[in-house]
């Protein structure tokens, strides 16, 4: 096998259509069962996931592991009473036990008002798919030659690189089915395939840690191990010899990679859990204004080969494309029938979380972004929990680079950024056109005019 590139997926000997007729079967005769006990309403989920996963280090194979799991998930109704049970055991007495445990535990639950399924006239007719089935049958030891091709890339590269931290190769496919008493089945069938390498620059206290990785739905969608491993090896480099700042408010751009994470502190703040039990700063904030006038982000559930398209949400809802944020005002909340039972609203089809969030861009590459700048901190790495979704407050551990005259300066670690999430939303300046194709939360880096930097004293 050539480990420059990774192999075309083979389809050949591909059952996962009878195996979800099978799952298909398997559901229906559990609701079928639930009927019989008197539930009211139920719900069964179906699934099945395969996967390879193979680690390597210094030339050296650290780990070859096969995986394979199943699980049934039955849910029952009795009026506004809700249990649920689980089985991975397939056999029909097991199954015919799991139903019983449902419903027996359901004797003993307390009323809830909020409980049941999705509204019928929600369930989703075109259960089509969005081109994300690409299984791979790749043998282990083809999977460890990607793997070490892409470590020795890297540790080739450049002199100064003098340990490495493994890298690292994931294949995996998974299918699922969902069916309820309102009569809705949705099939789902999904793979997603990996290379990665991190590495270590440096020798002693001045070793710096950097890494890269591809990820995807299809094999031919990845970046080669050579890529990969290559510009693992520039990233940790580019950290060699960092400074601290001084201690004051500037520019923070956020790369891609990182950008990602202020739009998911968007998404919990608006998701139905954590507004119903108020333990949110956005509590009571659709059709308000959080962001400038031209940021807009749109729920994109039909893309193909979105890393989360699906025509239907967890509860069997038909999704559809729907703006978030639109002119810089939250057009709604994120919720399941659940929390929108609570909230006292209508489900947003977003039981199980978003699907293919893309926030519009401003500007240009990052090159551009870093011109607009002039002087701030590019940030590449975040580090520790530190915000609170009450407050909004936010302060984590960051790394990246000092910008200087539009261009990257020296690496910087060993500081704290802070604001708060409500401000910084408000202050974002421009979102990049480099958008990062590794997250369902699809955006380029994002520019925040001013956060406090607390570095050198």
């Amino acid at each position: 096998m050539n480990a420059s590139t990774p192999a075309t997926a083979s389809t050949s000997h591909d059952d996962s259509l009878q195996r979800l007729d099978r799952l298909s079967g398997i559901a229906q005769r559990l609701l079928d069962r639930c009927r019989e006990r008197g539930a009211s309403q139920a719900e069964v989920s179906c699934s099945e996931e395969a996967g390879l996963n193979v680690s390597v280090r210094m030339g050296e194979v650290e780990t070859v592991e096969a995986t394979r799991d199943r699980g049934i998930a039955v849910t029952v109704y009795f009026g506004k009473r809700k249990a649920s049970a689980s089985t991975a055991d397939l056999r029909e007495e097991s199954l015919d036990a799991t139903v019983e445990q449902a419903c027996a535990i359901a004797r003993h639950t307390e009323d809830d008002d909020a409980a049941g399924l999705a509204e019928r006239e929600l369930m989703a007719a075109d259960v089509r798919e969005f081109d994300g089935w690409h299984p791979w049958t790749i043998e282990a030891d083809q999977a460890v030659d990607l793997a070490l091709a892409c470590e020795a890339a890297g540790r080739e590269r450049d002199p100064r690189i003098e340990n490495s931290d493994g890298a690292s190769f994931g294949s995996g496919s998974s299918l699922s089915v969902y069916a309820n008493s309102h009569g809705f089945l949705g099939r789902e069938r999904g793979t997603n395939h990996s290379l990665g390498c991190a590495l270590i620059a440096g020798r002693g206290e001045a070793m710096q840690r950097d890494g890269w990785y591809s990820y995807a739905l299809a094999a031919e969608d990845l970046e080669s191990p050579a890529a990969i491993g290559r510009r693992a090896a520039e990233r940790a480099v580019s950290r060699l010899s960092p400074r601290q700042v001084p201690t004051g408010e500037y520019p923070v751009l956020f790369s891609a990679e990182v950008a990602r994470s202020l739009i998911g502190h968007l998404v919990g703040a608006v998701s139905g859990g954590a507004l119903y039990r108020k333990a949110s700063f956005l509590v009571g904030s659709a059709g308000t204004k959080l962001f400038p006038e031209w940021f807009a982000i749109e729920e994109r559930p039909f893309l193909t080969r979105g890393l989360r398209s699906s025509a239907f949400d967890a509860e069997g809802v038909a999704t559809r494309e729907a703006p978030l944020v639109k002119d810089g005002v939250l057009q709604r909340y994120v919720l399941g029938s659940y929390s929108a039972r609570k909230l006292g609203l209508q489900t947003t089809a977003n039981a199980g979380g978003v699907h293919n969030l893309q926030v519009a861009a401003n500007a240009g590459d990052l090159d551009s972004m870093l011109l607009g700048m002039k002087r701030g901190l590019l940030v590449t790495e975040l580090m520790g929990q530190g915000v609170n979704t009450v407050t909004g407050d936010y302060s984590r551990g960051a790394a990246g680079f000092w910008v200087e005259d539009g261009a990257l300066g020296y690496a910087v670690d060993g500081i704290t950024i802070a604001g708060n999430l409500r401000g910084m939303f408000n202050a974002i300046e421009a979102v990049g056109s480099d958008v990062d194709p590794r997250s369902h939360i699809r955006t380029g880096s994002i520019l925040v005019e001013r956060m406090t930097v607390a570095g050198e004293s």
